[in-house]
Formats: C-alpha cells, structure tokens, sequence
C-alpha cells in the first residue's frame, strides 16, 4: 500500500519516507538483498546508477544500470545531475540526483545502491540518509563469490579485493551492519532496521 508522506508496508513494516543508503563490496550481494526487498515492496524507489562500465551477461540498460560513456557521465557532474558518483576498480558510477528528490517529494522512501565513496558524498550533502553496510560472512566468502562470477578477469577481480578491505575497514561510519549470509534473511534484517530509523527505536 502508499500513501503519501506514511510510507509503506504489507502489515509487518512500515517504510517512511526516508534516504537509505546501501553500500558494501562488490560481491557481498547487495543487488541479490536489495531484489529480495523490491520483490516484496515494490513501491520503493529503487535508484538506478549510471556507469561507465560495459554491460555483464544479462544486465539491461536502464534496468540494472544506465549504461553512459565518459564524455555523457562528465556532462551529467557538470550539470550537477548526480546526487553522488565515485571511481570504482577503473569504472565510474552515480547516483541520478531528480528521480531520488521526486520520489522523496511524493512521499516513496528511496534506496541507493552505491559503493561506499558514494555514501561518504551522500552523508555529507543529506546527513539524514540511513546508512547500511552489506557485508559477507567472511572474507573467504567474498573472495569465492568474486571470483566465481567469471565476467571478469583476474586483475580487475584483484583490484575489487583490494577496495573491498578498505570498505569492510569503514564499517562504523555507517548506521548499521547486515551481514549477508542468507539473502531472504540479510533482506529481513535490513527492512527492520530500516523501519526502526524511523519509528524511534535505536537500530
């Protein structure tokens, strides 16, 4: 159900309109966790990143990603049309800055799925967003999920690594942590820390 300005729900969770901010490695699963929840809450806004890197096997244009080159993503900074944009193991991502502001407006909680440079940007220019960090149950578990991807090669998976530790090491400059052993269960915990932000509770 939607309602503007009382945010939604299916009778458990109420979502408020409200910033959140999903970040973590790549490999942890956050589009796996962040699909489970736009499975069961549709009327979430969930944002969708420019970047510059080329499609995966499967990936839609405007589905998954907004697929640009350089020259159009530098043209989207200078016309201050991204909310955040960062560097990213040789590729470049941000955040469409208008469909957040518009679903905000009509009373939609919105989500980013970004990497944690992008979160810092966001902290700073909306310091109410709600920050979560997705992380893996171990470190062997993220390198074997990279790894097993095999849409990349093993130096661009090298790099994704060596960012990965700096992220995990910048966990408490989030609001919370969900630790994605589980999809459904990683899912669950983030909507009740979601819906806690928002009701008083601490998360």
């Amino acid at each position: 159900m939607t309602g503007t300005g009382s945010g939604v729900g299916d009778g458990n969770f109420v979502v408020r309109p409200r910033l959140i901010v999903v970040a973590g490695p790549s490999g942890v699963g956050k589009t796996s966790v962040l699909g489970e929840l736009r499975r069961r809450y549709p009327d979430i806004y969930f944002s969708i990143s420019v970047t510059t890197r080329p499609p995966r096997p499967g990936e839609v244009d405007g589905a998954h990603y907004h697929f640009v080159d350089d020259q159009t993503f530098d043209a989207m900074i200078l016309d201050n049309e991204l909310l955040e944009h960062a560097d990213y193991a040789g590729n470049r991502y941000g955040t469409p800055r208008t469909p957040v502001e518009r679903a905000l407006a009509a009373g939609r909680p919105a989500i980013l799925e970004i990497e944690v440079q992008g979160a810092r940007q966001v902290r700073a220019a909306m310091p109410s967003a709600f920050m979560v960090m997705i992380q893996p149950p171990s470190w062997e578990v993220l390198v074997a999920r990279l790894t097993a991807r095999g849409t990349e090669n093993p130096d661009v998976v090298a790099r994704r690594l060596a960012v990965a530790k700096d992220e995990l090491a910048a966990s408490e400059e989030f609001d919370a942590v969900v630790v994605n052993a589980e999809v459904h269960h990683a899912a669950e915990q983030l909507l009740t820390l979601i819906a806690k932000s928002r009701s008083g509770h601490p998360a």
